[in-house]
C-alpha cells in the first residue's frame, strides 16, 4: 500500500478502537455490557443488525461467487422480507416481554436444563466457524496489500477485534458496526465505480460480457432438490434467516439494546431491507471483475487460482491511492461487525446460561464482568484458532454454508415447536432433538462422501438445516399428540 492508504487505514482502526475505549465506561456492569441499557436508538441497532449480514463472508465470498459462477446464491437475501415480517410480528414481541438477554432461557422453561445447554452449545460451535471464515476472509483480503503473510494476519485482527469487544461490550459493538456498515458501502460504491470507469468499451461492456456468459442467472427454477436451485435457495435463505431472527443470540441480543419495542421491529426491518440492495451490489462486483478481467486477460496473474481470491488482487493492484486504503478499511469494517458481536455474545451466553445458571458460587457485579471478560478472551483465541484451520477451503462461502447446517443443530425446530406445540413437552421435544440430530448427521456424512451410495439422500447440502428443522419440528408434533395428557 502507498503511504497515503496507511494513513487511511490507520485512521479508521484508531478511530474503533477509541470507539470501543470511549464506551468502555457504559459497560462496568454486566447489564451494561450485555445490553447497552436497553437505550439505544432503533437506526443504530437496525445498522449493527445490517453489518452483521454484510459481514467478510458476505464482502469477499460474494463477489467470488459471482466471479466463478452467476447469482444463484444472490437468492438467499430474497427471503429475507418473508423472515423479517415473521420476526417482527412473532419474534421481537415474544423476547422484548420476556426481558430476557439471552435467546436460550425459555427453552429451559419449556423443556428442562437440557435444552437450554443443546442450543447454546449450537450456537458456540457456529459462532466459532463463523469468526473463524471471516477472519479468514479478510486475510485472504489484506496479505497481497500488506505483504504479511495470512497466518499473521489472522491473528493480529483476531487480537485487535477481541480488544475492543472487550473494552466497550455491546454498546461498542453495534456504535462501531454503524460506522463500519458506512464505510463498507461506500467502499462497495467506489470498486464499483473503478470497475465500470476501467472497461476497454465503457461501462456497457460489464453488462454484454456477463450476458453472454450467462452470469445474472439465478439458477434453474426447475423441481430438483439434489442440486442449488431456485427453491432450494429460498427455502435455505427463509430457515437460516429465521434462525438468524428468532433464536440466534447476535441478533436477538439486540432486541433488548433497542430503545422500545417499536424501535426493535424498526431495527429488524432496517437491517434486513439494506442488506438486499447491498448484497446484489457485491454479486454485481464479482460479475464486473469477470467482465473486466475477461476484457484484459493480462491483468490477472496465473497465482490467482481462487475465486475468492480475485476481488482482494484487484483492490491490491487497480485502484488508485486513497481509495485502496478506503477498501482495505471496508475489509475490516466487514469482518469487525460480526466477529464483535459473535464474540460478545458468546460471552454473554456463557455467563447467563452456563455460569450464572449452574455454578454453585454465587457471584457479584464484578465477579459477573471476569467471566465475561474471560469468556471473550477465550473465543476470540478459538475463533483465531478456526480461522488457521479454514486456510485451506476451496471456497469460503461453501464451507461456511457446510459449517451453518451441521452446528446450528435444527435448534430453529426445537424453538419453533415450544412457541406453537402448546402440548409438546420433555419428551417430546427429547425425542425430536434425537431424530433431528441423527438426521443433520446423516444428511452431513452423505454430503462429505462418507456413506455408500445407497445411503446417499439426493439433496443439496443446503437442505441440511431445513430437513433438521423441519424433523425436529414434525416429529415433536407427532409425540406430542401420542403422549398421554399429564
Amino acid at each position: 500500500m502507498k503511504p497515503i492508504d496507511s494513513i487511511v487505514l490507520f485512521v479508521y482502526l484508531a478511530l474503533v478502537v477509541g470507539l470501543g475505549i470511549f464506551l468502555a465506561r457504559r459497560s462496568k456492569t454486566t447489564a451494561g455490557f450485555m445490553a447497552a441499557g436497553g437505550a439505544l436508538p432503533g437506526w443504530a441497532v437496525g445498522l449493527s443488525i445490517f453489518g452483521t449480514f454484510v459481514s467478510s463472508i458476505s464482502f469477499l465470498a460474494n463477489p467470488g461467487k459471482s466471479y466463478s459462477g452467476d447469482w444463484n446464491p444472490f437468492v438467499f437475501g430474497l427471503s429475507l422480507p418473508l423472515a423479517a415480517w415473521i420476526a417482527t410480528r412473532y419474534f421481537v414481541p415474544f423476547y422484548r416481554r420476556r426481558g430476557e438477554v439471552s435467546a436460550y432461557t425459555h427453552l429451559e422453561q419449556r423443556f428442562g436444563p437440557w435444552a437450554r445447554v443443546y442450543a447454546v452449545a449450537c450456537y458456540l460451535l457456529t459462532q466459532l466457524g463463523r469468526v473463524g471464515t471471516i477472519l479468514y476472509l479478510v486475510a485472504l483480503a489484506l496479505a497481497p496489500l500488506t505483504g504479511w503473510g495470512v497466518v499473521t494476519i489472522i491473528i493480529v485482527t483476531g487480537m485487535l477485534v477481541t480488544a475492543y469487544t472487550l473494552i466497550g461490550g455491546i454498546e461498542a459493538v453495534i456504535w462501531t458496526d454503524v460506522v463500519q456498515s458506512i464505510v463498507l458501502s461506500l467502499g462497495i460504491l467506489l470498486c464499483l465505480g473503478t470497475i465500470f470507469s476501467r472497461m476497454p468499451e465503457g461501462p456497457m461492456q460489464v453488462f454484454e460480457i456477463a450476458a453472454e456468459a450467462d452470469k445474472f442467472s439465478l439458477g434453474s427454477f426447475g423441481a430438483s432438490l439434489s442440486e442449488p436451485t431456485f427453491w432450494v435457495l429460498i427455502a435455505f435463505g427463509l430457515v437460516v434467516n429465521l434462525q438468524n431472527f428468532g433464536i440466534d443470540q447476535s441478533y436477538v441480543q439486540r432486541d433488548a439494546t433497542a430503545e422500545s419495542e417499536g424501535a426493535a421491529r424498526r431495527s429488524v426491518w432496517l437491517g434486513a431491507l439494506l442488506y438486499i440492495p447491498i448484497s446484489a451490489l457485491l454479486f454485481l462486483v464479482g460479475t464486473a471483475l469477470f467482465a473486466y478481467y475477461s476484457a484484459q486477460p493480462g491483468l490477472l496473474p496465473d497465482s490467482v487460482t481462487k475465486g475468492d481470491q480475485v476481488f482482494p488482487h484487484f483492490i491490491a493492484s487497480e485502484l488508485p491511492p486513497g481509495i485502496t486504503g478506503l477498501l482495505v478499511a471496508a475489509v475490516m469494517a466487514a469482518a469487525m461487525s460480526s466477529v464483535d458481536s459473535s464474540l460478545n455474545g458468546s460471552a454473554t451466553l456463557t455467563w447467563c446460561d452456563l455460569v450464572k445458571r449452574f455454578s454453585a458460587r454465587e457471584r457479584d457485579e464484578a465477579g459477573g464482568m471476569r467471566v465475561l471478560h474471560g469468556a471473550t478472551i477465550l473465543y476470540g483465541i478459538l475463533g483465531t484458532c478456526a480461522a488457521l484451520a479454514m486456510t485451506r477451503v476451496q471456497s469460503a462461502l461453501d464451507a461456511w454454508w457446510k459449517i451453518s447446517s451441521i452446528f446450528s443443530g435444527g435448534i430453529l425446530g426445537l424453538f419453533l415447536l415450544g412457541l406453537i406445540v402448546r402440548r409438546a413437552h420433555n419428551a417430546a421435544a427429547a425425542t425430536a432433538v434425537t431424530v433431528g440430530v441423527l438426521v443433520i448427521f446423516w444428511l452431513s456424512a452423505a454430503g462429505q462422501g462418507w456413506l455408500p451410495e445407497p445411503l446417499r439422500p439426493a439433496l443439496h447440502a443446503n437442505l441440511t438445516i431445513v430437513v433438521g428443522t423441519l424433523t425436529i419440528f414434525l416429529v415433536g408434533l407427532l409425540a406430542s399428540r401420542l403422549q398421554k395428557p399429564s
